[in-house]
């Protein structure tokens, strides 16, 4: 059995032995010659963490999490079927599925997301609990430290943002039998949250310190803390004064100088397919390796998932399961380039035998699929049909920048610094330089501050689809169940008939749909974890 089919969470606890057996990034198996082993030999907090190199390794399997080889966090879920919004639909599914909106509380998917989540968590707290055992360089301690205190509370920010409230473990598992924990309030979370990244801030290091951009950096902190803050000025807390603070951690990152808009838009996703670490454009990746073969199993499934249709393994195989909305679709211009970027213009296709890269006509704007991570720049062989080693980006310069314009416009209006930040990701967008004003793609002047806001909107949609982003946001912003209707009335009305089904997940969406249900496997056992409305 797989450490990762064991249930690790507030309530159901699993022992010690089994935990660091986990946290050292084994299997089960590697663990379950356990009665064979002198007991000075297991792996307990007492006899572990006394070097630097223990507390690497620990780390190591604090990040692990994120990407969870069973396909949720950012292997695959997190950015597609965890996902589902009205940017995008799945191709042949029409009911009975997570991807259709059509599912209940016992779920799989919902309940690993909850479960490796909480993996994460437990990781990081016994490591904090241990940092300091070890003599070593204070400087390098303090960097593992505050790496673990982000990661927890990352992986916090997910359940709150996908869940709600949830019970807040802020210790490590002691014993298999441990007291249940409540839901804490959405507010509490967030607090502790917040302490979590502001201590890890001064602590971790510079993004130059590495080789590549898969650790958690001061830059990282930052961002990400805009990004919680801007949550937390939205749905549900609606707390506006916070507004203020992403503007003041945005800023932060802009002003250290470390991070630009790569000139072209799409070399960002070519990049992650060639397996190029990209520091400017992408301040934090989540680092995949190999294709699921042999020791190593941190693969993703980026452009397998959300990629190019092709039936050629030398390409890159993809069945071409994730469809643009025609909504995406229409929201671009036709020489805004991303739009030909994120959504394919082409599809490989067998025609006598011969493996031919087919265009799409005009018209057949259901048939593409997501384009921006492409499998025939993959430099890996041989290619794995179902894993790859292209790293996601959990967040991009763009990003910081379309954050800067929100805030700035919330705290001061549609002011210059929010019409530059903006106008920077459009010329980019359209293949102008990020830096030169342009009448042709800027923003017209003379926004109301609702109105720059909505354009707001839309530059997040075209920038950032496929990203994961678009129900973050449209939650956030009040406006997800909303969307969801009209784009099932839309398709309704416009779609062709053999693409009606494209809005059955729009169609069976309802106002309980904003947050995931609690997942029967922890309401089963903890009888403290309440059931979110309508679930």
């Amino acid at each position: 059995m797989k450490s990762n089919n064991i249930r690790l969470s507030p309530v159901r606890k699993i022992t010690k032995l089994f935990l660091l057996c986990i946290l050292a990034g084994s299997t089960f198996s590697a663990c379950n010659k356990f009665l064979d082993t002198k007991p000075e030999d297991f792996v307990t907090p007492e006899n572990y963490f006394n070097t630097e190199a223990d507390l690497e390794r620990a780390l190591n399997g604090v990040y692990n999490r994120l990407i969870d080889n069973f396909g949720r966090m950012y292997s695959r879920g997190l950015y597609s079927f965890l996902a589902i919004s009205d940017d995008f639909f799945y191709k042949n599914i029409t009911v009975n599925n997570l991807k259709v909106m059509d599912f209940d509380a016992g779920q799989l998917d919902v309940g690993k997301l909850w479960e490796v989540a909480y993996q994460g968590i437990d990781r990081a707290n016994l490591l904090l609990e241990n940092v300091d055992k070890p003599k070593m360089d204070e400087k390098k301690r303090a960097a593992i430290k505050g790496q673990a205190l982000f990661l927890r509370a990352y992986y916090y920010f997910i359940l709150v943002d996908n869940f709600g409230g949830v019970p807040l473990k802020l210790s490590s598992t002691q014993s298999p039998v441990e007291v249940a924990l409540p839901r804490s309030s959405v507010a509490d979370v967030y607090a502790a949250i917040l302490n979590d990244m502001k201590a890890a801030e001064p602590l971790v290091n510079d993004i130059s310190t590495y080789t590549n951009n898969e650790r958690v950096t001061t830059t990282t902190v930052q961002a990400i803390l805009a990004k919680v803050y801007l949550t937390m000025a939205g749905e549900p807390l609606k707390d506006v004064s916070k507004y203020a603070d992403a503007l003041t951690y945005v800023d932060k990152v802009i002003a250290s100088g470390k991070h630009s808009l790569n000139p072209d838009y799409s070399a960002i996703f070519i990049n992650h397919s060639k397996d190029i670490n990209e520091p400017k454009e992408c301040l934090w990746e989540i680092g995949m390796y190999g294709n699921q073969q042999g020791s190593t199993q941190l693969a993703g499934g980026i452009g397998i998932e959300n990629g190019v249709e092709s039936p050629d393994d030398n390409v890159g195989y993809s069945n071409g399961p994730v469809h643009p909305s025609a909504r995406l679709f229409n929201l671009y211009d036709a020489a805004d380039k991303r739009r030909d970027w994120s959504i394919a213009p082409y599809k490989y296709s067998l025609v006598n035998g011969v493996v031919t890269k087919v265009a799409y006509t005009a018209t057949q704007i259901y048939d593409r699929t997501a384009g921006k991570w492409r499998r025939e720049y993959e430099t890996q062989t041989p290619k794995n049909r179902s894993y790859n080693s292209t790293n996601f980006p959990v967040i991009r310069y763009a990003d910081v920048l379309l954050m800067k314009a929100e805030a700035e416009n919330a705290v001061n209006g549609p002011v210059a610094a929010a019409y530059e930040a903006i106008n920077m990701v459009r010329r980019r967008g359209y293949g102008k330089p990020p830096a030169t004003p342009d009448a042709t793609v800027d923003l017209p002047a003379g926004l109301g501050k609702d109105a720059f806001l909505e354009a707001l909107q839309d530059e997040r949609a075209r920038e950032l689809s496929f990203e994961g982003a678009r129900k973050h946001d449209l939650i956030r912003w009040g406006l997800f169940l909303s969307k969801m209707q009209s784009l099932a009335a839309e398709v309704a009305a416009t779609a062709p008939s053999a693409w009606k089904y494209s809005g059955n997940a729009a169609k069976n969406t309802t106002a309980r749909n904003v947050l995931l249900p609690i997942p029967t496997t922890e309401t089963t056992i903890n009888h403290l974890a309440e059931q979110n409305k309508g679930w």
